[in-house]
């Protein structure tokens, strides 16, 4: 490929990218919001008694603000994310030969798992920022102090401050474990649900925009519901004290042993509902916006 029609590539992605990821913020982060509460929440004397009490509390005390607490932080950093998400994954999805045919299934799944561990890099802070928002009126409630965070702009310039760059990697590893597999299973059922709308003697460019949108769906229904202990873990870990003479996990064995400790089994799937209710729509909404607006500009 080259020089310019890499760049034109990268940024005809970072654009159709950015949209997707306004795309799945508008629609998502509410119900991210409710998923990080209740999988964050201590399991004695919790802050929230379920999804319900949750939605009742955050309106109560936070306004329909509450909702979208914390979504400056993926807001301000969809162009850098999906950016480095959908260019990864077109690159390596072309250097397995997809640039001028479709794929077999597998390859799908090996571009997608790729691509996790890249944007992981990108998508670990804007979630660890992005966590600490969202927690941090759970923080306030359990330790009966104030909120320590105004906007994502503070609790970045804070967390820095006190604790060196670094600190916004905290959960890198976590973000990676659930990454690379629930992205390999991503685009795989994208591009499998795609294949399947896809008439006979035509190519996916001919499926509906119906089609479109199912395909997304799947693929965010698939990618939650197979890989949800995951980020159970990687949630609980970003949003654990960042000095780690306090910190209560070393390392990601440690946190599932004391999750397990807590509530078995059960304590990796909390937050599951509002996550599933988030998946279908968000991620439908994400790659329709992606794909037509990278229809668009090309």
């Amino acid at each position: 490929m080259k020089e310019e029609s890499a760049v034109k590539f990268f940024m005809k992605n970072s654009a159709a990218g950015t949209a997707g990821g306004i795309a799945v913020c508008v629609v998502g982060h509410p119900f991210d919001t409710l998923k990080v509460r209740l999988q964050s929440q201590p399991i004695e004397n919790p802050v929230y008694n379920g999804l319900i009490d949750c939605c009742k509390k955050t309106y109560k005390y936070e306004g329909i603000g509450g909702f979208y607490k914390g979504v400056g932080s993926p807001l301000i950093g969809q162009m850098f994310f999906r950016a480095v998400m959908f260019s990864s994954y077109r690159e390596i999805g072309s250097s397995l030969g997809g640039k001028k045919k479709r794929l077999e299934a597998y390859k799908y799944y090996v571009a997608g798992a790729g691509t996790g561990f890249c944007s992981a890099f990108v998508e670990g802070p804007i979630d660890l920022l992005k966590t600490k928002m969202q927690t941090d009126i759970i923080n306030s409630e359990k330790n009966k102090v104030p909120l320590r965070y105004k906007h994502v702009f503070h609790a970045g310039k804070l967390i820095i401050g006190q604790h060196g760059f670094k600190a916004v990697f905290q959960g890198l590893t976590a973000t990676h474990m659930r990454n690379i597999p629930a992205c390999g299973i991503y685009f795989g059922f994208y591009e499998l649900a795609r294949t399947h709308f896809t008439p006979a003697g035509g190519t996916v460019a001919d499926i509906t925009l119906f089609q479109q949108f199912c395909s997304g769906g799947i693929a965010g229904f698939f990618y939650w519901s197979m890989t949800y202990p995951t980020d159970v873990i990687k949630s609980v870990m970003q949003s654990d004290d960042l000095d780690p003479k306090t910190r209560q996990y070393r390392n990601i064995a440690e946190c599932a042993r004391k999750l397990y400790a807590e509530g078995g089994i059960t304590r990796f799937f909390k937050g599951l509902t509002p996550c599933m209710m988030r998946s279908i729509p968000a991620n439908a909404a994400m790659l329709f916006t992606f794909e037509k607006v990278r229809v668009l500009i090309s």
